[in-house]
């Protein structure tokens, strides 16, 4: 039985890596489980699955989690970043499921390297934000950074086998998300609810927005420098409506080699979980024959500026990919509450960006302060 610990198990991530685990209960244990603020299905969770550790996002939904649960023994009930560290550090699991969203995760997945544990990571932030942390720490414990996102597993299936020294450019595959081919006059008057409706992936709200604005595309640029070790200017965004090919890597050779699969965020869960082996799934498989041509297209940097922006970012580096991403969030929190409209998302961003100082190799303090002068700079419009 290999043991795993979940961060964000209330989550689109989290609830499909569960799904994986039910899929294959005889060789995967949950022994750990975190959430923010769901304590419904937290509860639900817990007796499903029984794990050792349960974790809330603060006090007061820890204290009714534990009274929830009260007729259940062995289960210990943390509260907060303490207890995500707690349970980030705890001895008796393998490999730790980053899927909680936000830069609350840096921390405890240093805290789970540290420990000596892998790390199945869909946590974008790690990486964009921490990644001159967190790649060298993953190298001096000898870990594994196993990626979940569909794109970046694309990548890793397509090295397996190949050096990487070898790479001449990563081919980074997008949908275009909902609103592809639209102009600026268009999306001035999206809505939250016009954003929400992506084609193809069944994500969380806040990254089905960062895909309609292309701010999602231009954070997996970020953390594919990182993890595959090339500078963002050879990583080429390729817009491919049919989210078909996954993502792809181009040799030294020419040879193009990728990923080709049905749209199903289980795969690369799957992947992760079982690495360097390929467990059965029950889910659809691709049928070429029923597959429609597959285009590909330059993506339309003019119009959804957040990739523009994310590149700006990733060149200037050190704490400016913190404030990209920090204010997206912020930005995006806003227009989900139609406090702005779609535009502004861009809006906030470059505001932020021109306003806060840039420091060179943060440390984690240095970056949350990062973090917390990008808010304030969305907030006070």
């Amino acid at each position: 039985m290999k043991k795993i610990a979940i961060l964000g198990s209330t989550g689109s991530i989290g609830t499909q890596t569960l799904e994986v685990v039910r899929q294959n209960n005889t060789e995967l244990e949950v022994v750990a489980l975190a959430a923010g603020t769901n304590v419904d299905l937290m509860e639900k969770q817990i007796r499903e699955f029984m794990p050792k550790t349960a974790v809330m996002g603060d006090e007061k939904t820890a204290a009714d989690l534990k009274a929830r649960i009260a007729d259940l023994s062995g289960v210990k009930v943390l509260a907060g970043m303490d207890g995500m560290l707690e349970m980030a550090s705890e001895p008796d699991y393998e490999i730790l499921v980053t899927a909680i969203v936000g830069m609350i995760g840096i921390r405890p997945t240093i805290a789970a390297i540290e420990a000596g544990k892998d790390i199945a990571l869909a946590n974008k932030e790690t990486l964009v934000c921490a990644g001159h942390i967190i790649m060298p720490l993953a190298e001096k414990k000898g870990i594994k950074i196993l990626p979940v996102d569909s794109e970046h597993s694309a990548i890793f299936q397509s090295l397996q086998g190949s050096p990487k020294n070898r790479i001449e450019k990563i081919i980074l595959t997008c949908s275009g998300g909902p609103f592809r081919g639209m102009k600026k006059e268009e999306l001035a008057a999206k809505t939250p609810e016009d954003a929400l409706k992506h084609p193809n992936w069944n994500m969380g709200r806040k990254i089905t927005i960062d895909s309609a604005s292309l701010v999602n595309k231009g954070l997996e640029v970020m953390e594919a420098s990182w993890l595959f070790g090339v500078g963002p200017e050879r990583v080429c965004v390729t817009v491919h409506p049919q989210s078909v090919l996954h993502s792809a890597v181009e040799f030294a050779d020419g040879a193009v080699v990728g990923q080709m699969g049905t749209p199903d965020m289980k795969l690369p869960i799957n992947y992760a979980l079982f690495y360097p082996d390929r467990k059965p799934m029950q889910s659809a498989k691709l049928d070429l024959f029923k597959t429609a041509a597959l285009t590909f297209e330059k993506p339309d940097t003019e119009t959804f500026r957040g990739l523009a922006l994310a590149l700006d970012a990733a060149h200037i580096g050190g704490t400016m990919p913190t404030v990209f991403n920090a204010a997206n969030e912020e930005a995006v929190a806003r227009f989900l509450d139609h406090k702005t409209g779609f535009l502004g998302i861009y809006e906030d961003i470059e505001r932020a960006m021109n306003s806060c100082k840039v420091k060179e190799n943060p440390s984690v303090d240095e970056i949350l302060d990062a973090e917390k002068a990008a808010r304030e700079a969305v907030k006070a419009v």
